[in-house]
């Protein structure tokens, strides 16, 4: 059995309430890749609140993996991914020194 393996990847967005309250963190998802993959029945494993679990889900379903095999056949795999959310300090925001 060969594990499937990500592409493409795209970056979660933040939403205003967690980025007002400075939550960072890491939603862990659990999906089922395809054997086109795309990730499917996508659940929320760990989640951060603040609307973060839903934009994690969004991202996951932009994602394109090569799919697991097996005997060289692609098959469905179950796979968790953690979806990370990192606040990112605008320019005019940092303090030099």
């Amino acid at each position: 059995m060969q594990a499937p393996a990500a592409i493409r990847k795209a970056d979660p967005e933040y939403t205003p309430e967690a980025r007002k309250a400075g939550v960072e963190g890491t939603v862990l998802l659990y999906v089922e890749v395809g054997t086109d993959g795309r990730a499917r029945r996508i659940r929320v494993l760990r989640g951060l609140g603040y609307g973060l679990d839903v934009k994690a889900i969004d991202a996951m379903r932009q994602w394109r993996f090569l799919p697991g095999t097996k005997n060289g056949a692609p098959v469905v795999t179950p796979a968790t991914i953690e979806v990370k959310f990192r606040l990112v300090l605008a320019p005019e925001t940092l303090v030099r020194v």
